[in-house]
């Protein structure tokens, strides 16, 4: 249990540390270590996982806890939230004073504008992971796709499009 723990100290601590542009953004690696590597899980009970956390209240990394509930009980969920949580918050805390110092220097534009895609291209990286682990014939792939354009294309909540979806999954007899 102890090297469980550790292994989850490490695994969390280090994607916290990769998390730069959200925590979406290290999903895919989050997938990798936990279902390719530790194997603590499948790609489905990930997915599952995923969608139960977005559609709780709270922050978005709320697999975050789940997964550490899944993989060592209370004690996982602990040592999960606290690695993965606890560093990206104190280097944000320091980076956000920095910033600000440095908000008229002409460069923080140049940077910020390089940001935007980086970012944009590891969240669509953690849509295509979910989306690989989920989709398993031909009609889901159909529900996710709808869901995408209508999540890009209306300002319709996330929830309801999960729940659009799960719906549509339900009446074609996914469940």
């Amino acid at each position: 249990m102890i090297g469980t723990l550790v292994t989850l100290a490490i695994i969390f601590g280090e994607l916290s540390l990769m998390a730069f542009g959200g925590g979406n953004a290290v999903l895919p690696e989050m997938q990798r270590r936990v279902v390719e590597v530790q194997h603590w899980v499948t790609p489905q009970e990930f997915s599952a996982l995923f969608a139960l956390a977005q559609a709780a209240p709270g922050p978005n990394m709320m697999i975050v806890p789940l997964i550490g509930w899944h993989v060592a009980g209370f004690w996982g969920l602990i040592v999960t939230s606290v690695a993965k949580f606890l560093p990206a918050s104190l280097i944000t805390g320091v980076m956000v004073t920095l910033w600000e110092r440095f908000r008229d220097r002409p460069w923080r534009k140049i940077v910020q504008a390089g940001l935007v895609p980086v970012t944009a291209g590891l969240v669509a990286a953690s849509a295509a992971v979910i989306t690989v682990a989920s989709v398993h014939s031909y009609w889901l792939a159909a529900i996710a796709a709808i869901a995408a354009i209508v999540g890009i294309g209306t300002r319709l909540h996330p929830v309801a499009v999960l729940g659009g979806g799960a719906l549509a999954g339900l009446l074609m007899g996914f469940a």
